[in-house]
Protein backbone atom coordinates (compact mmCIF):
# COMPACT_ATOMS: atom_id res chain seq x y z
CA UNK A 1 0.00 0.00 0.00
CA UNK A 2 1.23 3.48 -0.90
CA UNK A 3 0.07 6.50 1.09
CA UNK A 4 0.44 10.21 0.32
CA UNK A 5 0.05 12.45 3.38
CA UNK A 6 -1.32 15.86 2.39
CA UNK A 7 -0.62 18.71 4.83
CA UNK A 8 1.27 22.01 4.99
CA UNK A 9 4.62 20.58 3.94
CA UNK A 10 7.49 21.30 4.44
CA UNK A 11 6.46 21.38 8.08
CA UNK A 12 5.32 24.70 9.50
CA UNK A 13 4.87 25.74 13.13
CA UNK A 14 1.05 25.55 13.17
CA UNK A 15 -0.83 22.63 14.67
CA UNK A 16 -2.23 21.16 11.44
CA UNK A 17 1.21 20.99 9.85
CA UNK A 18 2.74 19.37 12.95
CA UNK A 19 -0.19 16.93 13.04
CA UNK A 20 0.40 15.86 9.45
CA UNK A 21 4.16 15.68 9.78
CA UNK A 22 3.98 13.39 12.80
CA UNK A 23 1.63 11.10 10.87
CA UNK A 24 4.03 11.06 7.92
CA UNK A 25 6.99 10.27 10.18
CA UNK A 26 5.08 7.58 12.03
CA UNK A 27 4.01 5.81 8.84
CA UNK A 28 7.52 6.02 7.45
CA UNK A 29 8.97 4.50 10.62
CA UNK A 30 6.44 1.67 10.34
CA UNK A 31 7.94 0.83 6.94
CA UNK A 32 4.96 2.09 4.95
CA UNK A 33 5.67 3.33 1.43
CA UNK A 34 4.69 6.93 2.12
CA UNK A 35 5.35 10.38 0.70
CA UNK A 36 4.54 13.86 2.06
CA UNK A 37 3.17 16.71 -0.03
CA UNK A 38 1.46 20.07 0.46
CA UNK A 39 -2.30 19.82 0.05
CA UNK A 40 -2.53 22.83 -2.28
CA UNK A 41 -2.50 22.24 -6.07
CA UNK A 42 1.05 22.27 -7.41
CA UNK A 43 3.41 20.70 -9.92
CA UNK A 44 4.79 18.53 -7.11
CA UNK A 45 1.35 17.34 -6.01
CA UNK A 46 0.49 16.27 -9.56
CA UNK A 47 3.85 14.49 -9.77
CA UNK A 48 2.96 12.58 -6.59
CA UNK A 49 -0.25 11.39 -8.25
CA UNK A 50 1.35 10.52 -11.58
CA UNK A 51 4.74 9.12 -10.49
CA UNK A 52 4.32 7.84 -6.92
CA UNK A 53 0.79 6.58 -7.69
CA UNK A 54 -0.53 6.37 -4.11
CA UNK A 55 -3.44 4.12 -3.21
CA UNK A 56 -4.55 6.48 -0.46
CA UNK A 57 -4.26 10.21 0.22
CA UNK A 58 -4.47 10.96 3.94
CA UNK A 59 -5.21 14.70 4.14
CA UNK A 60 -5.20 16.94 7.21
CA UNK A 61 -7.66 19.83 7.57
CA UNK A 62 -11.30 20.74 8.10
CA UNK A 63 -14.21 20.16 5.71
CA UNK A 64 -13.41 23.36 3.79
CA UNK A 65 -10.22 21.64 2.62
CA UNK A 66 -12.34 19.08 0.74
CA UNK A 67 -11.40 20.35 -2.76
CA UNK A 68 -7.72 19.73 -1.98
CA UNK A 69 -7.77 16.65 0.27
CA UNK A 70 -10.92 14.84 -0.94
CA UNK A 71 -11.87 15.81 -4.49
CA UNK A 72 -8.33 16.24 -5.81
CA UNK A 73 -7.28 12.66 -4.90
CA UNK A 74 -10.59 11.27 -6.21
CA UNK A 75 -10.10 13.02 -9.54
CA UNK A 76 -6.71 11.33 -9.81
CA UNK A 77 -7.93 7.83 -8.98
CA UNK A 78 -6.70 7.92 -5.37
CA UNK A 79 -8.84 7.00 -2.35
CA UNK A 80 -9.12 10.02 -0.03
CA UNK A 81 -9.02 9.54 3.74
CA UNK A 82 -9.40 12.98 5.31
CA UNK A 83 -8.38 13.58 8.93
CA UNK A 84 -10.82 16.29 9.94
CA UNK A 85 -10.64 18.88 12.67
CA UNK A 86 -13.61 21.03 13.68
CA UNK A 87 -14.43 24.34 12.00
CA UNK A 88 -17.60 25.61 13.65
CA UNK A 89 -20.12 23.94 11.37
CA UNK A 90 -20.30 21.89 8.18
CA UNK A 91 -21.94 24.01 5.49
CA UNK A 92 -21.29 21.99 2.33
CA UNK A 93 -20.12 18.72 0.75
CA UNK A 94 -22.40 16.63 2.98
CA UNK A 95 -23.16 13.94 0.37
CA UNK A 96 -19.54 13.59 -0.75
CA UNK A 97 -18.26 13.26 2.81
CA UNK A 98 -21.02 10.82 3.74
CA UNK A 99 -20.01 8.52 0.87
CA UNK A 100 -16.33 8.28 1.81
CA UNK A 101 -15.24 4.78 2.91
CA UNK A 102 -13.17 6.13 5.82
CA UNK A 103 -12.86 9.48 7.57
CA UNK A 104 -10.70 10.23 10.60
CA UNK A 105 -11.63 12.96 13.08
CA UNK A 106 -9.49 14.31 15.90
CA UNK A 107 -12.11 13.53 18.56
CA UNK A 108 -15.52 12.00 19.13
CA UNK A 109 -16.90 15.52 19.50
CA UNK A 110 -15.72 16.41 15.99
CA UNK A 111 -17.56 13.35 14.68
CA UNK A 112 -20.68 14.45 16.56
CA UNK A 113 -20.39 17.92 15.00
CA UNK A 114 -20.42 16.44 11.49
CA UNK A 115 -23.39 14.26 12.45
CA UNK A 116 -25.23 17.26 13.91
CA UNK A 117 -24.81 19.11 10.63
CA UNK A 118 -26.22 16.35 8.45
CA UNK A 119 -23.26 14.17 7.47
CA UNK A 120 -23.61 10.38 7.67
CA UNK A 121 -20.76 9.46 10.04
CA UNK A 122 -21.06 5.68 9.72
CA UNK A 123 -17.49 5.46 8.36
CA UNK A 124 -16.04 8.10 10.67
CA UNK A 125 -13.44 7.11 13.26
CA UNK A 126 -11.84 9.25 15.96
CA UNK A 127 -8.04 9.36 15.74
CA UNK A 128 -6.09 11.52 18.21
CA UNK A 129 -3.18 13.78 17.30
CA UNK A 130 0.19 12.40 18.36
CA UNK A 131 3.34 13.83 19.90
CA UNK A 132 7.03 12.97 19.76
CA UNK A 133 8.38 12.27 23.27
CA UNK A 134 11.85 13.28 22.02
CA UNK A 135 10.47 16.75 21.27
CA UNK A 136 7.80 17.12 23.97
CA UNK A 137 8.94 16.01 27.41
CA UNK A 138 8.96 17.03 31.09
CA UNK A 139 11.74 19.27 32.37
CA UNK A 140 12.01 19.64 36.18
CA UNK A 141 11.89 23.06 37.81
CA UNK A 142 15.34 22.35 39.18
CA UNK A 143 16.77 22.48 35.64
CA UNK A 144 18.81 25.70 35.16
CA UNK A 145 17.09 26.35 31.81
CA UNK A 146 13.68 26.31 33.50
CA UNK A 147 14.94 28.49 36.33
CA UNK A 148 16.25 31.00 33.80
CA UNK A 149 12.98 30.94 31.89
CA UNK A 150 10.90 31.53 35.02
CA UNK A 151 13.23 34.35 36.03
CA UNK A 152 12.85 35.95 32.59
CA UNK A 153 9.09 35.76 33.07
CA UNK A 154 9.47 37.52 36.43
CA UNK A 155 8.25 34.54 38.46
CA UNK A 156 9.68 34.08 41.93
CA UNK A 157 10.67 30.56 43.06
CA UNK A 158 7.78 30.38 45.54
CA UNK A 159 5.13 31.56 43.05
CA UNK A 160 2.85 29.18 41.15
CA UNK A 161 2.69 29.73 37.40
CA UNK A 162 -0.49 29.15 35.39
CA UNK A 163 -0.06 29.01 31.60
CA UNK A 164 -2.41 29.34 28.63
CA UNK A 165 -1.24 29.07 25.01
CA UNK A 166 -3.27 29.86 21.91
CA UNK A 167 -3.53 31.80 18.69
CA UNK A 168 -5.53 34.18 20.83
CA UNK A 169 -6.07 33.76 24.55
CA UNK A 170 -9.82 34.26 24.70
CA UNK A 171 -10.60 31.31 22.42
CA UNK A 172 -8.62 29.13 24.83
CA UNK A 173 -10.71 30.31 27.77
CA UNK A 174 -8.46 33.04 29.17
CA UNK A 175 -11.36 35.34 30.00
CA UNK A 176 -13.01 32.58 32.01
CA UNK A 177 -9.67 31.93 33.75
CA UNK A 178 -9.31 35.62 34.62
CA UNK A 179 -12.75 35.57 36.21
CA UNK A 180 -11.80 32.40 38.10
CA UNK A 181 -8.56 33.96 39.32
CA UNK A 182 -10.48 36.89 40.75
CA UNK A 183 -12.23 34.32 42.98
CA UNK A 184 -9.02 32.41 43.71
CA UNK A 185 -7.43 35.70 44.74
CA UNK A 186 -9.70 35.87 47.75
CA UNK A 187 -7.94 32.84 49.27
CA UNK A 188 -4.57 32.50 47.50
CA UNK A 189 -2.55 35.32 45.97
CA UNK A 190 0.84 33.76 45.25
CA UNK A 191 0.10 33.00 41.58
CA UNK A 192 1.22 34.32 38.20
CA UNK A 193 -0.70 33.94 34.97
CA UNK A 194 1.30 33.74 31.72
CA UNK A 195 -0.55 33.95 28.40
CA UNK A 196 1.16 33.05 25.11
CA UNK A 197 -0.48 34.18 21.84
CA UNK A 198 0.39 34.65 18.18
CA UNK A 199 0.58 38.10 16.65
CA UNK A 200 -2.77 38.34 14.88
CA UNK A 201 -5.78 40.59 14.45
CA UNK A 202 -7.87 38.20 16.52
CA UNK A 203 -5.36 38.26 19.38
CA UNK A 204 -5.30 42.07 19.33
CA UNK A 205 -9.09 42.33 19.43
CA UNK A 206 -9.41 39.90 22.30
CA UNK A 207 -6.46 41.46 24.12
CA UNK A 208 -8.50 44.67 24.46
CA UNK A 209 -11.39 42.65 25.91
CA UNK A 210 -9.01 40.92 28.32
CA UNK A 211 -7.47 44.23 29.40
CA UNK A 212 -10.91 45.66 30.13
CA UNK A 213 -11.82 42.52 32.07
CA UNK A 214 -8.64 42.67 34.15
CA UNK A 215 -9.49 46.28 35.01
CA UNK A 216 -13.12 45.43 35.86
CA UNK A 217 -12.11 42.49 38.06
CA UNK A 218 -9.49 44.55 39.84
CA UNK A 219 -6.75 42.00 39.24
CA UNK A 220 -3.11 42.92 39.79
CA UNK A 221 -1.68 43.41 36.29
CA UNK A 222 1.77 42.68 37.67
CA UNK A 223 0.77 39.05 38.04
CA UNK A 224 -0.45 38.67 34.45
CA UNK A 225 2.13 38.44 31.65
CA UNK A 226 1.73 38.17 27.88
CA UNK A 227 4.11 36.54 25.41
CA UNK A 228 3.59 36.98 21.67
CA UNK A 229 5.27 35.76 18.52
CA UNK A 230 6.31 32.50 16.96
CA UNK A 231 8.27 30.11 19.18
CA UNK A 232 9.89 26.91 17.92
CA UNK A 233 8.21 23.64 18.79
CA UNK A 234 11.39 22.58 20.58
CA UNK A 235 11.09 25.54 22.96
CA UNK A 236 7.49 24.78 23.90
CA UNK A 237 8.48 21.88 26.17
CA UNK A 238 10.49 24.31 28.26
CA UNK A 239 7.73 26.92 28.35
CA UNK A 240 5.12 24.35 29.35
CA UNK A 241 7.45 22.70 31.87
CA UNK A 242 8.07 26.11 33.45
CA UNK A 243 4.44 26.29 34.56
CA UNK A 244 2.77 24.52 37.48
CA UNK A 245 -0.69 24.31 35.91
CA UNK A 246 -1.70 24.37 32.26
CA UNK A 247 -5.13 26.00 31.84
CA UNK A 248 -7.15 26.01 28.62
CA UNK A 249 -10.93 25.76 29.14
CA UNK A 250 -11.34 26.39 25.42
CA UNK A 251 -14.50 27.89 24.02
CA UNK A 252 -14.33 25.54 21.02
CA UNK A 253 -11.75 22.75 20.83
CA UNK A 254 -11.72 19.84 18.41
CA UNK A 255 -8.77 18.15 20.12
CA UNK A 256 -6.50 20.34 22.23
CA UNK A 257 -3.02 19.61 20.95
CA UNK A 258 -1.18 21.78 23.48
CA UNK A 259 -3.31 20.43 26.31
CA UNK A 260 -2.16 16.95 25.35
CA UNK A 261 1.43 18.19 25.09
CA UNK A 262 1.10 19.75 28.55
CA UNK A 263 0.20 16.30 29.85
CA UNK A 264 3.25 14.93 28.05
CA UNK A 265 5.29 17.55 29.91
CA UNK A 266 3.94 16.24 33.21
CA UNK A 267 1.64 19.15 33.97
CA UNK A 268 -1.96 18.87 35.20
CA UNK A 269 -4.47 20.41 32.81
CA UNK A 270 -7.57 22.43 33.60
CA UNK A 271 -10.00 22.44 30.69
CA UNK A 272 -13.71 22.10 29.87
CA UNK A 273 -15.98 19.06 29.82
CA UNK A 274 -16.92 19.30 26.15
CA UNK A 275 -15.13 18.88 22.83
CA UNK A 276 -11.72 17.36 22.33
CA UNK A 277 -10.53 17.71 25.94
CA UNK A 278 -13.04 15.03 26.97
CA UNK A 279 -10.91 12.56 24.96
CA UNK A 280 -7.54 13.77 26.26
CA UNK A 281 -7.94 14.82 29.92
CA UNK A 282 -9.00 12.27 32.54
CA UNK A 283 -11.04 14.27 35.04
CA UNK A 284 -9.71 13.97 38.57
CA UNK A 285 -6.62 12.04 37.44
CA UNK A 286 -4.64 14.01 34.84
CA UNK A 287 -6.42 17.29 35.44
CA UNK A 288 -9.90 18.75 35.77
CA UNK A 289 -12.72 19.37 33.31
CA UNK A 290 -14.97 22.25 34.32
CA UNK A 291 -18.61 21.88 33.38
CA UNK A 292 -20.12 24.09 30.70
CA UNK A 293 -21.41 27.32 32.22
CA UNK A 294 -22.85 28.96 29.09
CA UNK A 295 -23.31 28.27 25.40
CA UNK A 296 -23.41 30.59 22.41
CA UNK A 297 -26.02 29.61 19.83
CA UNK A 298 -26.56 31.02 16.36
CA UNK A 299 -29.80 30.93 14.40
CA UNK A 300 -28.12 31.71 11.09
CA UNK A 301 -24.68 32.05 9.54
CA UNK A 302 -23.07 33.15 6.31
CA UNK A 303 -22.09 30.54 3.73
CA UNK A 304 -19.33 31.96 1.58
CA UNK A 305 -18.36 31.30 -2.01
CA UNK A 306 -14.99 29.86 -0.91
CA UNK A 307 -16.97 27.12 0.88
CA UNK A 308 -18.00 25.75 -2.52
CA UNK A 309 -21.21 27.76 -3.07
CA UNK A 310 -22.14 29.69 -6.20
CA UNK A 311 -22.52 32.91 -4.23
CA UNK A 312 -22.35 34.23 -0.68
CA UNK A 313 -25.63 33.78 1.20
CA UNK A 314 -26.97 33.43 4.71
CA UNK A 315 -28.27 30.07 5.90
CA UNK A 316 -30.98 29.98 8.60
CA UNK A 317 -30.94 26.96 10.90
CA UNK A 318 -34.13 25.14 11.83
CA UNK A 319 -32.57 24.50 15.22
CA UNK A 320 -29.97 26.98 16.58
CA UNK A 321 -26.44 25.57 16.56
CA UNK A 322 -23.99 25.81 19.44
CA UNK A 323 -20.94 27.66 18.14
CA UNK A 324 -19.05 28.17 21.39
CA UNK A 325 -18.95 27.20 25.03
CA UNK A 326 -18.00 28.99 28.22
CA UNK A 327 -16.58 26.98 31.13
CA UNK A 328 -18.16 27.31 34.56
CA UNK A 329 -16.17 30.00 36.39
CA UNK A 330 -16.93 28.56 39.86
CA UNK A 331 -15.63 25.17 38.68
CA UNK A 332 -12.47 26.74 37.26
CA UNK A 333 -11.87 28.64 40.49
CA UNK A 334 -12.37 25.51 42.61
CA UNK A 335 -10.00 23.37 40.55
CA UNK A 336 -7.38 26.09 40.17
CA UNK A 337 -7.35 26.81 43.90
CA UNK A 338 -7.01 23.11 44.71
CA UNK A 339 -4.02 22.66 42.41
CA UNK A 340 -2.39 25.89 43.58
CA UNK A 341 -2.59 24.95 47.24
CA UNK A 342 -2.17 21.17 47.19
CA UNK A 343 1.40 20.46 46.05
CA UNK A 344 1.08 16.70 46.49
CA UNK A 345 -2.07 16.47 44.36
CA UNK A 346 -0.61 18.73 41.69
CA UNK A 347 2.53 16.61 41.42
CA UNK A 348 0.54 13.35 41.41
CA UNK A 349 -1.71 14.62 38.64
CA UNK A 350 1.29 15.78 36.64
CA UNK A 351 2.83 12.33 36.88
CA UNK A 352 -0.46 10.69 35.87
CA UNK A 353 -0.79 13.13 32.96
CA UNK A 354 2.64 12.16 31.65
CA UNK A 355 1.86 8.45 31.91
CA UNK A 356 -1.49 9.00 30.18
CA UNK A 357 0.14 10.85 27.28
CA UNK A 358 2.85 8.25 26.88
CA UNK A 359 0.30 5.43 26.85
CA UNK A 360 -2.16 7.00 24.42
CA UNK A 361 -0.71 9.74 22.22
CA UNK A 362 2.79 8.84 21.02
CA UNK A 363 2.87 9.56 17.30
CA UNK A 364 4.11 6.07 16.35
CA UNK A 365 1.06 4.51 18.00
CA UNK A 366 -1.30 6.99 16.32
CA UNK A 367 0.25 6.21 12.92
CA UNK A 368 -0.16 2.50 13.59
CA UNK A 369 -3.85 3.02 14.44
CA UNK A 370 -4.32 4.95 11.20
CA UNK A 371 -2.54 2.35 9.09
CA UNK A 372 -4.50 -0.57 10.56
CA UNK A 373 -7.80 1.26 10.04
CA UNK A 374 -6.92 2.09 6.43
CA UNK A 375 -5.77 -1.45 5.71
CA UNK A 376 -8.86 -3.11 7.19
CA UNK A 377 -11.52 -0.60 6.12
CA UNK A 378 -10.26 -0.24 2.55
CA UNK A 379 -9.08 -3.86 2.20
CA UNK A 380 -5.59 -2.80 1.16
CA UNK A 381 -2.27 -4.50 1.83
Amino acid sequence: MKIAVLYAHPVESDGLSIQGNLMYRGLKELGVDVIACHYNPSFQKQWVYDAFKPDVALGVGCWTYAPNIVFSPMNNGVIPVPWFVANGWVANYHKQLSNLPLVFTTSNWVTDTYKRDGVDVTNFQALPIGFDPKEVFPVPHSDPKIQTLRKMLGINPDEKMILTIGGDATSKGAQEMLKALSLVDQEFTNWRYVIKTWESESAEIHRKEEDELIETLGLDRGRISYLTGAFSHDFMSYLISACDIYAAPSRLEGFGMIQMEAEACGRPVISINVGGPVDTVVHGKTGYLAEVGETVKLESEWAWEHMGFDADHRIHFEEPKIFAYRASVPDLAKYTLELLTNDAKREAMGKAAYEHAMANFQYQNVAKQAYEAIRSKLNLQ
